[in-house]
């Protein structure tokens, strides 16, 4: 690779940096910004505004090894339904605290494993949805898919509400690789997924994949490749596993041994690229990749890509609001976390109804260094013209800034009049660049993931 040099020298192969789904990122969250910020922010919602719902199902019948996701087992249904019940009045009180005529332009269902779901708890948490939430024109409603976990009655009552994107985990293929991260799923089994959604009207489906996993190797990534290219998805993800044993304890029963180098995950991640733009797709912002015709595709085009916490989107809405355990919600004004732990969330929806538990309140400062970080992670480059219009009061910091940030990647970034652009060549430094912008620098070994 000849930017090889360039990416080493900036330390691409060393830092440990945040993915930026939010900033500040979720570990920077407070415990004094709580329950009273969330009532507060939901009731400052704007009357007629468009919202988005986030809702966490943290259960799976199997936990695989390289997930860093809040979620448990469970071999039984007892507990999910004891959880859907406190989800049920959670929305019942947060839709009351909402000022009347909000309308909801996405729906995500997100876990853990959403499909873990008996259809009745479906029915029963998606009539509590759609009874307090009315759905916006240009409604989409997602679910995260597990292939080896989708019961066609259950998928039945998805599309019956009006599923209209599917996400499907799909990792890897190569059943050496399946063994090594405890996560069993054929190809024919996710084939039959596809095909059942696609029968039923689904109009896009997302396919995600991880490189950097035990014992991946070209040719066996290339043939998963192929086989998730055969499935004709709308949209592809591809992510780099982050080896963080010391925050997620299951990733202990993956040898360290057993993963591919630095430069081998740079390889693989490369040659998911190429093959995915060879076969037509549009690369959107660091791991996304679209069909010119997609949504996000078009998002990216027009200069309006957003980054929230499921990655990049082309949700507008300013709020999304989350339900269960973990869920975060971002308004206006900050972020809120609900409690962590399900007996946490269980306990605090018991006593009020609302599960804040922490959270973080924007400054204008804070606004200044996400709206740099989102322009960088979403389009490569910093709009000054656009942050002078935005923060007036602060083009000096900004220009100050900006100068020092040209000093420190010289042969990086590039400024022309008053656009500052990343290279083509070196777009995967982006988070490192990001974190330059960002304040934080605390507890980066026990806080980050793998670039």
């Amino acid at each position: 690779m000849e930017n090889l040099d360039l990416l080493t020298r900036y330390g691409l192969f060393d830092a440990k940096v945040p993915r930026y789904t939010s900033y500040p990122p979720a570990n920077h969250f407070q415990t004094d910004v709580g329950l009273q910020a969330q009532r507060g922010w939901l009731a400052a919602v704007p009357d007629g505004s468009e919202i988005s719902v986030y809702i966490h199902i943290p259960f799976c019948r199997r936990l695989c090894w390289f997930c860093a996701c809040r979620t448990q087992g469970t071999s039984t249904l007892d507990p999910v339904a004891g959880y859907i019940t406190q989800l049920v009045k959670e929305i019942g009180t947060v839709a009351a605290a909402l000022p009347g005529g909000v309308r909801m332009s996405r729906l995500h269902l997100g876990g853990g494993t959403p499909t873990i779901l008996s259809p009745h708890l479906m029915k029963r948490l998606l009539a509590a949805v759609f009874g307090e939430f009315t759905p916006a024109a240009d409604f989409e409603f997602s679910v995260e898919i597990d292939p080896t976990d989708a019961a066609p009655d259950l998928l039945a009552v998805l599309s019956d509400h009006g599923l209209n994107r599917a996400s499907i985990g799909v990792q890897d293929f190569d059943p050496v690789v399946q063994g090594a991260i405890g996560r069993q799923q054929s190809f024919a089994q996710t084939r039959d997924v596809v095909d059942w959604l696609r029968d039923a009207g689904v109009p896009s489906l997302n396919l995600d994949l991880l490189y950097g996993l035990p014992h991946q190797t070209a040719v066996t990534f290339g043939e998963t490749i192929t086989r998730v290219l055969s499935l004709e998805p709308d949209r592809l993800a591809i992510y780099g596993y982050a080896h963080v044993p010391w925050m997620s304890k299951r990733q202990v029963m993956i040898r360290a041994a057993d993963l591919p180098d630095p430069l081998m995950r740079l390889s693989l991640s490369e040659q998911a690229r190429t093959r995915f733009e060879e076969m037509g797709f549009q690369s959107i912002g660091i791991d996304h990749f679209a069909r010119p015709d997609d949504s996000l595709a078009t998002a990216d085009a027009a200069g309006v890509l957003r980054r929230n916490f499921q990655g990049y989107t082309d949700d507008a809405s300013p709020t999304l609001i989350g339900f269960g355990a973990s869920a975060i919600s971002r308004f206006a004004q900050g972020y809120v976390q609900n409690a962590v732990a399900t007996s946490a969330y269980h306990g605090r929806i018991e006593d009020t109804g609302f599960a804040g538990s922490k959270g973080f309140a924007l400054t204008p400062r804070d606004r200044l260094i996400a709206t740099m970080i989102e322009d960088l992670m979403c389009r490569f480059r910093i709009d000054l013209q656009r942050l002078h219009a935005s923060f007036p009061d602060r083009w000096s910091q900004i220009e100050n800034y900006i100068a020092g940030l040209m000093k420190r990647f010289p042969d990086v970034l590039e400024r022309r009049c008053n656009v500052v652009t990343l290279r083509p060549e070196a777009r995967m430094l982006v988070r490192i660049i990001a974190h330059d912008i960002d304040g934080f620098r605390a507890d980066l070994v026990a806080h980050s993931v793998a670039v």
